[in-house]
């Protein structure tokens, strides 16, 4: 519904690239009608200020579709999501994630080349990027933190932008992909400190791939305690 009432605005909006910093303006006050309509709470911690003239490669454990929702509350820094191409066929919402996200088709090799070189065009224009790193959800809810792709991680080393890490601790909880699971309540989210990748070479991708996966992993483990 929130998207049906602002879709005139939305649809002006993201019909030049130069105006999407106005269009993430508006899709993160739909992010907050859809959480609190949906009876989530946000919650939100922080080890750090974000520097608002800089790019920078945001990743997050991916449970639920409310990580978009999250991630877009979460983050004041226009960024651009990074997703799979199947969300593109939910009435409404398809038809603006698919004009404003980076589509990537996990099983052609020329879209993900495709990706990059978009992802790079928007970095070079001063959007931050969003990448789940795990490259969907767990298909088995029990795996706490699966392993990470190395798509983000290329990325930024190749424009040396820091990473972001988030971790979602309720998500899964609240709004996973099982039918007749979930619940109303708080929903916390965990903004991590900055992951300089300056100076940094793809030599160094796998390590800082590892130490981006052990951050999230560390926070999971021991929200669990």
């Amino acid at each position: 519904m929130p998207i049906v009432i602002l879709f005139p605005i939305l649809l002006i909006l993201s019909s030049r690239e130069a105006w999407y910093p106005y269009f993430f303006v508006v899709a993160r006050f739909w992010a907050k009608i859809v959480l609190y309509g949906t009876g989530f709470i946000p919650s939100v911690k922080k080890e750090g200020d974000l520097d608002t003239h800089t790019s920078y490669m945001f990743v997050a454990n991916h449970t639920s579709m409310a990580d978009i929702m999250l991630m877009l509350y979460c983050i004041k820094n226009p960024f651009v999501f990074v997703g799979k191409k199947e969300l593109t066929k939910i009435p409404v919402f398809g038809f603006f994630y698919k004009r404003t996200c980076i589509l990537v088709d996990r099983n052609n090799q020329k879209s993900r080349k495709a990706v990059f070189d978009r992802a790079q065009a928007r970095l070079q224009n001063g959007t931050s990027i969003c990448i789940f790193p795990e490259g969907g959800v767990p298909d088995d809810e029990s795996v706490l933190l699966d392993e990470f792709k190395d798509g983000a991680f290329r990325l930024a080393i190749d424009h040396q932008i820091p990473i972001v890490p988030l971790t979602f601790l309720d998500n899964k909880k609240r709004f996973s992909y099982t039918f007749f699971s979930g619940s109303p309540g708080r929903m916390r989210a965990f903004v991590h400190k900055e992951v300089l990748t300056t100076g940094l070479t793809h030599q160094h991708k796998k390590e800082l791939k590892e130490k981006t996966w052990n951050i999230l992993y560390t926070k999971l483990v021991s929200d669990q305690l």
